[in-house]
């Protein structure tokens, strides 16, 4: 049982507006009673009603720290289901820290990253996917991401999880029941209805695993390099991307040597911009190193921005640069449409399969059309959210492919005709492995260690 009482800054530590100090624990309003002062000095704060606001000054003692507004909360309607006292107090960096100095000093400690919400947890105010979901909520880069989240936080992905285990448990109890007294409880005919089962709850884990890789991309952005030959409109388009001179533009080749990164929001998409060397035959050694550093990082993207010059012509570099994009997502942009072609889309078309835009970044010709063929690629033509889920934790994706493989395991058993007790075995595996994402069944190891992760105050 928790009985110490835990103190942080709840707001980023810089001047501002305000400040907010938190204190959560069983003797939270007994040390806010120590160092608040009402402004006709006989308030007494453990007097009060829970959820109200005062209006006085902090104090050590007769030194008079800040003037400041208090909130007390009492357990269980808080966020830690603990007694909870929140300082409003000046935004300076001085004198908040004196503030929570002073609440150490009456009996508090400092709270570890994260302590706030692991006692949240702990105190069975919200499952652990819940509280990972605080963490992204506060890390989000998009509104997509954030809204996300919010649907994670609300308990989306905790309800799927106690419906698939609820199903998987009415099947291990009516194994179990039949084993125990198969006079009165059959077997017959089960394995049909079981397969049937593991078969619904098979395509309910794979659907969502089918699109965690969508929610990685809206949780961290889609890894984007721009690759070309030299002078082809790289840099340019990034340039236009970002809405700012980003990266250098001559029309000197060569002029880009090393990689320029950007994080762009292409409405709502995140695109983590790359943009590289050109690639060509050089003897230039920085050119080269420049050449061979774009290669590599181009093996390692989710989308590849081919753009060609459409008034050049094809040579043995965009053979090479195809061949690189092969078996990658890519998108082809045949920019500088507005000059004379010497190249056209049905040329390409014949040396690939990716998707083929016709643009021009001087004129801001067919960048729409780029933005929809992203929104494409990677979510179907949709990029909003009404009650769905994407799965963004690691942690919970690895727990959902094990669960699966449990799953298949009992599908196999059914299939080569093994006895009812391998059944239970594996679809016991399933539910635990399913509990572990929501907080049941979990090491104290790995708990500690998700919460270290969350910032100071939460």
């Amino acid at each position: 049982m928790i009985t110490d009482t835990i103190a942080a800054i709840a707001t980023g530590l810089s001047n501002a507006g305000i400040s907010k100090i938190r204190i959560s624990g069983d003797h939270a309003v007994e040390i806010i009673d120590r160092i608040y002062k009402s402004r006709t000095g006989n308030k007494v704060l453990s007097e009060q009603l829970s959820h109200t606001i005062h209006y006085g000054f902090i104090t050590d003692g007769d030194h008079i720290i800040d003037e400041v507004m208090v909130i007390i909360m009492r357990a269980p309607a808080t966020y830690t289901r603990e007694d909870i006292v929140e300082i409003d107090c000046h935004g300076g960096i001085v004198v908040t820290r004196n503030i929570l100095e002073t609440v150490l000093k009456y009996g508090a400690r400092i709270a570890e990253p994260g302590e706030f919400t692991k006692r949240a947890f702990l105190n069975g105010r919200i499952d652990l996917s819940q509280a990972e979901a605080v963490s992204d909520i506060i890390t989000a880069k998009n509104e997509l991401a954030l809204q996300n989240s919010l649907n994670q936080l609300r308990g989306k992905e905790r309800q799927i999880i106690i419906e698939l285990r609820e199903k998987i448990l009415r099947d291990i109890a009516f194994v179990e029941a039949a084993l125990d007294d198969p006079e009165h409880i059959s077997l017959e005919g089960f394995d049909e209805d079981l397969q049937k089962h593991i078969n619904e709850e098979t395509n309910s884990i794979e659907q969502l695993l089918r699109e965690s890789d969508n929610g990685k991309i809206l949780k961290e952005g889609i890894k984007t390099v721009i690759l070309g030959k030299p002078n082809a409109g790289k840099s340019s388009l990034l340039n236009t991307l970002v809405g700012e001179e980003r990266a250098i533009v001559t029309d000197i080749a060569g002029t880009t040597r090393d990689t320029v990164e950007e994080t762009i929001n292409l409405n709502g998409i995140m695109l983590n911009v790359i943009d590289t060397a050109g690639i060509r035959d050089t003897e230039d050694i920085i050119e080269k190193i420049g050449v061979e550093k774009a290669i590599k990082i181009a093996s390692q993207a989710d989308l590849i921005i081919y753009v060609l010059d459409s008034s050049t012509e094809l040579d043995e570099n965009d053979e090479v640069i195809l061949g690189l994009i092969k078996d990658k997502k890519s998108l082809l942009l045949l920019n500088k449409s507005d000059l004379e072609p010497k190249i056209t889309s049905e040329e390409i078309k014949k040396m690939t399969d990716h998707a083929i835009i016709s643009i021009s970044i001087k004129e801001n010709i067919g960048l729409n059309d780029l933005e929809k063929a992203i929104k494409n690629m990677f979510f179907e033509g949709k990029l909003s959210f009404n009650e769905d889920i994407y799965i963004t934790n690691e942690r919970h994706k690895e727990a959902f492919k094990q669960s699966l493989e449990s799953l298949r395991l009992v599908n196999q058993s059914i299939v080569a005709g093994m006895p009812e007790d391998f059944y239970s075995i594996d679809l016991m595996s399933a539910y635990e492995t399913l509990g572990k994402i929501i907080g049941e069944n979990i090491e104290e190891d790995l708990v500690n260690m998700i919460f270290k992760e969350f910032c100071m105050g939460k």
